[in-house]
């Protein structure tokens, strides 16, 4: 969809918001928090412009909408969630899973993005290990995997990103030992890929910040928490697309639950992670 199509779209959304809440364009404009004159230049006809990230969420918070709904990305306009098959395109425009979250960060590009990761972070994941999981239960292209980590790591070293990460304690006990689902990667490779999250771990910091907690005390299923605008969540083969306010900040706060609960904080995570080096023998 061209951008005047979705400006377009969005006004006529944002007809449907104010008619519904029966209030005159002033007493609206009050609501979400902008003047009378911002109201009416977003609805003009002459506007080439979508409104800023503040104004959108706004509304979507205020009249319980999503913010997909509102930018045109979705038909759903009141549910909380849409449920996506990971290997199935999204729109009509050829546009992949895989691809839209690498959009989502960069629309929650100035907010914290908040991760539980299915394995390991897949920023700081080595080709090989990529490779390893694609050739177990990946889909699409192996190529194509590797190039997300590395766009996915590149979103990371611009200034001002923010994300973390928290994840059980034992998924890189496995991991640094071959067990369980890694017993068939060799011990070159799980080196590597240790070797790997140490470096990147230090140059990323305080950007990204990464915690870990017991998984005996609590569980949670992978995620991403695009800050205030959407959350991904993945069940295998299926993600669920959360877009509703109150939703998200549920999620939200479940996450700060699990950091609460690490018993491995950021600035110790260099350490532990050369003491399952040394073990990795």
């Amino acid at each position: 969809m061209r951008l005047q199509e979705r400006v377009t779209l969005f006004q006529e959304r944002l007809q449907r918001v104010i008619l519904r809440s029966g209030l005159n364009r002033s007493s609206f404009a009050t609501s979400i928090r902008v003047d009378r004159s911002t109201l009416s230049q977003l609805l003009s006809t002459e506007n080439v412009r979508l409104p800023r990230a503040d104004t959108v969420l706004s509304i979507a918070e205020v009249y319980q909408v999503s913010v997909d709904w509102l930018l045109g990305i979705t038909q759903e306009g009141d549910m909380g969630a849409n449920i996506v098959h990971e290997a199935l395109e999204v729109d009509d425009s050829g546009t992949s899973i895989f691809e839209k979250n690498l959009e989502w960060h960069r629309e929650a590009r100035g907010y914290k993005i908040r991760y539980v990761p299915t394995t390991l972070p897949d920023l700081l994941k080595t080709e090989a290990v990529a490779e390893y999981e694609f050739n177990r239960y990946g889909s699409g292209k192996i190529d194509q995997s590797v190039r997300d980590n590395q766009l996915l790591l590149l979103q990371q070293r611009h200034p001002g990103s923010e994300l973390e990460t928290c994840m059980p304690l034992h998924h890189l006990e496995s991991f640094a030992l071959g067990e369980g689902i890694w017993r068939d990667l060799p011990l070159a490779g799980r080196r590597q890929q240790l070797q790997r999250m140490i470096e990147l771990n230090e140059e990323l910091y305080p950007g990204f910040r990464w915690f870990l907690y017991d998984g005996k005390q609590t569980y949670s299923i992978s995620m991403t928490i695009f800050g205030p605008m959407r959350v991904s969540l993945f069940l295998g083969k299926l993600y669920i697309i959360v877009n509703n306010i109150d939703h998200i900040r549920k999620i939200t706060d479940r996450f700060d639950d699990l950091i609460r609960m690490a018993v491995v904080h950021p600035h110790e995570i260099g350490d532990f992670l050369q003491r399952l080096l040394q073990r990795c023998k």
